[in-house]
């Protein structure tokens, strides 16, 4: 009986999870109560607040059902000989997945476009903010090892770099999420991936150089083309 009741709790906490995930993409995480999602789940308001004390508690766990695309990109063990392209595939396979995967789809619109900085939510985005600061790190980490192998420039300012590609990545994912229609995602995650790539390898505004004399650089080119017009 005693591994039935607990059978029985485990799946009232999936039912109120997979609801509020319903409920929090149709309505938005404000204007949704425990009340709402406890209706909508058919139990009690008793029985959302056995599992989750607030609605933030009841969110996060509803986000730590899927994997972040940064946990999943820094998950895997380095390879030595291919750093840069094992960062590439994990890339892709990260926005592909977002694309692709309806629960990810839909959980990812809450949190990019469904959930207001209230006090309330506030734990929420200190734990994201936390995570954004550990992706960047562990990016730089990555483009540090692909330099070591070969496979990008010695001068290459990686912590630039890793701040554009969680830009870029953020970025795509946000576009995607707010206007689907307007570029798919998941055909063409190679390009758009593939393109950074090759700016990290050529671009000399992203080598270890003075600021300084980095902007005198592009001033005196400014001049000079400016000069060379008929």
């Amino acid at each position: 009986m005693a591994r039935r009741t607990k059978e029985d709790a485990l799946e009232t906490r999936g039912l109120i999870l997979d609801t509020a995930e319903r409920v929090f993409y149709d309505k938005g995480v404000s204007r949704t109560s425990l009340a709402d999602i406890a209706e909508a789940a058919g139990v009690s308001r008793g029985a959302i607040y056995w599992h989750f004390k607030n609605k933030c508690e009841l969110f996060n766990a509803m986000f730590d059902r899927v994997v972040l695309p940064m946990d999943e990109l820094m998950g895997e063990a380095p390879t030595a000989h291919d750093p840069l392209g094992q960062m590439r595939r994990a890339m892709i396979d990260c926005l592909c997945s977002i694309a692709e995967d309806p629960r990810r789809t839909r959980i990812f619109s809450v949190l990019f476009h469904k959930c207001e900085l209230t006090h309330e939510m506030g734990p929420l985005f200190e734990r994201h903010r936390a995570h954004q600061t550990r992706a960047r790190e562990q990016i730089e980490a990555k483009l540090r090892r692909a330099i070591e192998a070969g496979q990008l420039p010695a001068e290459l300012n990686t912590a630039h770099a890793a701040a554009m590609l969680h830009a870029q990545l953020g970025g795509l994912v946000n576009d995607w999420l707010f206007s689907p229609e307007s570029l798919d995602l998941a055909s063409s995650a190679a390009c758009y991936i593939d393109a950074f790539v090759e700016m990290m390898k050529v671009s000399r505004a992203l080598r270890l150089t003075p600021p300084v004399a980095h902007r005198e650089r592009v001033e005196a080119a400014h001049t000079e083309e400016a000069l060379a017009r008929p």
